[in-house]
């Protein structure tokens, strides 16, 4: 019987041709992969074994730094700020007594320097430098100095102080902007109000500095950027103390803008 191909056939041998030469080409691809790694990892030994001294000495150098850090917070650090808040406790009886009765003058000063034997916010701020017992006593500090009318020494006092709190912060800078009122300087004064206006946004601070940022604008003859700040006060707090009496302000601003 005669014998032939069928048409379109093709001889296998250039198909398995192929498919060796493909598995070839994958065996040197991962071949040259594995030399490159191990090329690599020599080279990783070699660095190592020629530098081990300084390797061991930068990890003892870091281990040294991180129990310093841990040892220093544990031992020093917490037992430090705990004495200065017991030590504090007594200058910030007298700062409240002042705030709140009579003999202002006698007891801002013991706030300030001590009395009956125990430490004034000065001595805290001396004694324990960079705990946060000493960081408020600024704060403290630097009212007490407001009250007494020393206004270098409450401006100086204030701007030392530093602190997130939804309250204090504000207060502080508002504080300096009062004593810059005081020292006669009233553009310093406006920079201050408006800073402590802007730091948070609570019914009590923001509405308060608004106001004073007003009346200073005003006395500059900043008439327009008075009128932005008593709107503020009778649109975002009208149950604030200031909006009571906010139209009287806003009218008087409108009549000097327009002029």
């Amino acid at each position: 019987m005669a014998t032939y191909n069928k048409r379109g056939y093709k001889p296998k041998k250039k198909v398995e041709n192929d498919v060796v030469e493909e598995v070839y080409e994958q065996d040197s691809t991962t071949a040259e992969v594995f030399n490159t790694l191990d090329e690599t990892a020599s080279k990783t030994e070699e660095f190592v074994e020629k530098n081990q001294k300084y390797i061991f000495m930068f990890i003892g150098v870091v281990a040294v730094v991180v129990l310093g850090y841990l040892g220093y917070n544990e031992f020093i650090a917490k037992p430090k700020q705990q004495n200065a808040m017991n030590d504090m406790f007594q200058a910030q009886k007298y700062f409240d007594q002042a705030v709140n009765g009579v003999e202002k003058d006698s007891l801002f000063n013991l706030a300030l320097n001590g009395g009956e034997g125990k430490y004034g916010m000065l001595d805290i701020i001396e004694e324990y430098s960079g705990t946060a017992s000493a960081n408020l006593a600024h704060y403290y500090a630097g009212t007490a100095y407001l009250r007494l009318k020393d206004y270098k020494n409450a401006i100086e006092y204030l701007s030392d102080f530093k602190s997130e709190d939804e309250i204090l912060a504000p207060l502080a800078k508002g504080n300096i902007g009062d004593a810059f009122v005081q020292l006669n300087q009233p553009e310093d004064a406006l920079g201050y109000y408006e800073e402590a206006a802007n730091m948070r946004n609570n019914g009590y601070t923001t509405p308060m500095y608004l106001y004073k940022a007003g009346a200073i604008a005003l006395e500059l003859g900043k008439a327009g950027k008075a009128l932005d700040y008593f709107n503020r006060i009778k649109e975002e707090y009208p149950n604030s103390t200031e909006a009571a009496t906010i139209d009287v302000f806003i009218g008087k601003a409108e009549v000097l803008a327009s002029k």
